[in-house]
This record gives structure tokens, sequence and C-alpha cells, in this order.
């Protein structure tokens, strides 16, 4: 089988996307990874069309050019099935079976980070994604909460099929919990309001532990917490390795990536109390409400004091991660592509 996967270059997607292409290699299945957005991939033997991403200002004239490329490689590699991470091309006329993955959306970002509906400034981009979804022959979502988010928003008259997301194991072997850095340690864009670091730095103030974030900070500055600025991924699952607590208080996360890398790294958790974190990691985490500062000291402080509370839930996070390996998502993926490559066989 022969696939054709869309990716951007900008965040999560394209851990994710490069994951599951090493393991479909695997199994059998050759993947053209297509890059689309406006940072090029690292790999620049890959297929990349600069554009603006289907989210970002103004985009549409952006997005028709991306899908006529995208339509003509699909052609011209021979595509058996086409994997989108994306929304809008879903709605092009493939000649082959085509799944889309939602791993985020601007309507349930602004629900959760602002509290209330994406304005009418966007409608156009509610019915780009809507025609996607409809359009595609099936849906996959990395949780259950993201799953109904999308069924909310965009009036979808059927469940998305749930695959967790996975990574590869940690290259290196982390140290137990006794051995540890007393450091609460984080990742993410400390300009993005759904990653609620600034509840995290504002907590910092106050903690005898330092706090550490890696990530682009854009043009905020932190006030208490130590900012690492953006780190290659083996150099920050190596610190996830030695460092104590890891915290991801967000308001917003469908999956949470980085989450998973600090669990196999044997971190203990702290996690914004919303549905997808508690989806994943009830009972292997503690929670702390999204934005309360206060809240968030407290659990930190908490796992800090308490070495048997830190190492268990340490435990049970790394426990629960392996469910969540790159090989069982793969997998997954590989059943929904035979189905969809049959049911097109049976009505050619």
């Amino acid at each position: 089988m022969r696939l054709l996967m869309t990716t951007d270059a900008v965040g999560g997607v394209w851990t994710y996307a490069t994951e599951l292409r090493a393991q479909l290699a695997d199994a059998g299945v050759e993947v053209v990874l297509a890059t689309l957005g406006p940072q090029a991939p690292p790999d620049p033997a890959s297929p990349y069309f600069a554009c603006r991403l289907e989210w970002e200002p103004e985009p549409w004239e952006d997005v028709q050019r991306a899908g006529e490329w995208l339509r003509a490689l699909a052609e011209d590699t021979g595509a058996d099935l086409v994997h989108l991470n994306g929304f809008a091309h879903g709605a092009l006329r493939w000649p082959v079976p085509v799944v889309v993955a939602g791993h985020s959306c601007v309507l349930s970002w602004h629900e959760a980070v602002r509290g209330t509906p994406a304005g009418a400034e966007w409608e156009r981009y509610r019915d780009a994604v809507a025609a996607g979804l409809h359009g595609a022959d099936a849906v996959v979502a990395p949780t259950a909460a993201m799953a109904a988010a999308l069924q909310r928003h965009y009036g979808l008259d059927r469940h998305p099929e749930v695959i967790v997301n996975g990574v590869s194991p940690h290259p290196v072997a982390a140290v137990t919990h006794v051995d540890r850095e007393p450091l609460v340690l984080a990742a993410g864009r400390l300009w993005d309001e759904a990653k609620g670091l600034d509840a995290l730095d504002a907590a910092a103030a106050d903690l005898p532990w330092p706090v550490a974030v890696a990530g682009e900070a854009g043009d905020r500055q932190a006030s208490h917490a130590r900012l690492l600025g953006a780190l290659p991924r083996d150099e920050l699952r190596t610190l996830m390795g030695r460092s104590a607590i890891f915290a991801h208080p967000a308001r917003y996360e469908p999956f949470g990536l980085v989450v998973l890398e600090a669990a196999l790294g044997g971190c203990a958790l702290v996690l914004g109390d919303i549905d997808s974190l508690r989806e994943l990691w009830d009972g292997a985490a503690l929670f702390a409400q999204p934005g309360d500062a206060a809240a968030l000291r407290s659990a930190c402080e908490r796992l800090g004091r308490d070495d048997e509370l830190r190492g268990v839930l340490a435990g049970r996070a790394g426990e629960r991660a392996w469910r969540y390996d790159a090989a069982t998502m793969a997998q997954s993926y590989v059943r929904l592509y035979e189905r969809l490559s049959e049911r097109h066989t049976v009505l050619a």
C-alpha cells in the first residue's frame, strides 16, 4: 500500500506524522509525507508546499493551491489512500479513500481558552472544516474528548474513530525518582494561552523547586520560571529523564504528545484538569484547575515534598504511557486503511 500523508512542521503534528511513518514502513506501508505550511520540513528531500494553513489569516487561496498540489502529488506517486492531518482538503474529489485526522481545531480551542464560541469571523473556517470532515471516508481523533468536540462543532452525524497517538521509547534510560533533579519542567509555547504556562510562571514565584520551561517564548517574558528556549527533541527527552516533575497545566490539549514523552521519561505529572488529559492520565497524575496558579503550586509542592507519592505517580504514568506506543498506533491505522481499501475495491 502506498499512502500520501500530509503534515506541517510547526508543532506536534510533525512528531506524530514522522513517528507514524516510521512504524507504517515496518508494516509494509510506503508513506509519501507531504509538508504544508510556512515552515519547511527538517528533511529537505520531502515534498513541501509553502502556504498559509487553514487556521491562519486569509488562507483560502493558499488552501486551494495546496489542494491542487496534493491531488497532483497523489496521482504522480500512485497513492492508494490519502491521510490528511488537516481538515479542508477532505472536501476535494479524491479518486482514493481519504482519512482526516482531527488533532485540534479553532472552534474547540476558542471554547476552551476564551470561554466563548468563536465569532462570525470564523464562519468560513467552520464551513471549510465541516466540508472536509463530511467529505472524508473516515475521521480519526486522538481522544474521545476531541472526537466529541468535532461532532459538536461541525455537525458530524458519525462518531470519529479514536486512535490514540503514540511515540517511540526514550533513547536513554531514565533515572529513578529518588535520584532526579528537584526541578519542575514544562515544555510548550509560552505565548500560547492554551498551554497555561502563564499560571505556571506565577506559581513558580513561591515554589521551593525551580521551574524551567522549554519552548518558544515569542514576545513573552517569564517573571519567575527559567526559559530554556526551543530544544531539540532528543535534548528535551534527556532533560525529562532527569527531572522529577513535569507540569502541563493546559487549558486546551486534545492529546498532548509532550505529556506522553514526559511520562515515558519517568516524570511525575501535574496536569490541567480538562477532559482529554483526564481521559488519558486519570489515576496517574495530579490535576489542577487551568489558570489557577495557587492550585498548581499546591500540586507541585505536594509532589516535591512527598517522595513516595512522586514515585508512585511516576510509575503509574510510565506504565500508562506504554499503552500509547507508536507501534500500537500504527497497527490501528493499518486496520483502518485496510478496511477503507477493501470497501473502495468493492464499490469501484
